[in-house]
């Protein structure tokens, strides 16, 4: 049990509340972890009510499980507390990173879906170029601009998962980007090839540069 506690501090409380309050040590989840986190700092209620700038009856329902403080206030309290939350497989004990921050966003801004795997089939181009003779022109551009085209599959996921693996985390869009001048490599390696072995199909000077 706490023995800096305020016993005005529980003005308030139900009998069970104070009940179970006294009957720590325990296994207290959230509220374990708040009063853990003020013992190592060394605090009352009142001093990490004040460090947090809340009132001290917030800092009382948190230790009592009547409310739990929101992600980004816990994850204050453990930097205050020089400690570092995670995550971990149930299974395995691995640890789990967040999604990283700087994956790639389609082209208004917006984050792709989280469970979905990116793709990239090239340089981006509207859809209604890809059977005209903009094309090429639109290919350049976008190389230019080191533009990338970016797609996902929903329905087919999971099998291309089974093939391919599960990737960590979305590219950043500079991954993507590095992906798309590989492809073109790729295709170049094998336009020569072609034209290697099948001189009579080289096509006029500037053919097939995008």
């Amino acid at each position: 049990m706490d023995t800096e506690l305020d016993w005005m501090s529980m003005d308030g409380w139900t009998d069970e509340e104070v009940e179970y309050y006294l009957m720590g040590p325990f296994d207290g989840g959230v509220p374990g972890l708040v009063r853990r986190i003020r013992r190592i700092l060394d605090v009352s209620q009142r001093g990490l009510a004040a460090a947090l700038e809340v009132s001290q009856s917030v800092v009382a329902r948190w230790e009592t499980g009547r409310t739990s403080p929101r992600v980004a206030v816990l994850l204050h309290l453990l930097r205050l507390a020089g400690l570092r939350a995670g995550v971990r497989r149930a299974d395995t004990g691995e640890e789990v990173e967040p999604m990283r921050d700087d994956g790639a966003r389609d082209r208004a801004g917006r984050r792709y879906p989280a469970h979905v795997d990116l793709t990239v089939t090239g340089w981006w181009c509207p859809r209604a170029a890809g059977s005209t003779g903009d094309l090429l022109l639109w290919r350049r551009r976008s190389r230019a601009r080191r533009d990338p085209s970016i797609t996902f599959h929903t329905s087919l996921r999971h099998l291309h998962r089974l093939m391919n693996g599960t990737p960590v985390d979305h590219p950043s869009l500079q991954q993507l980007t590095a992906e798309a001048v590989h492809l073109d490599e790729v295709r170049e390696q094998r336009r020569l090839q072609i034209l290697a072995d099948r001189p009579w199909m080289r096509p006029p000077p500037g053919w097939l540069v995008a």
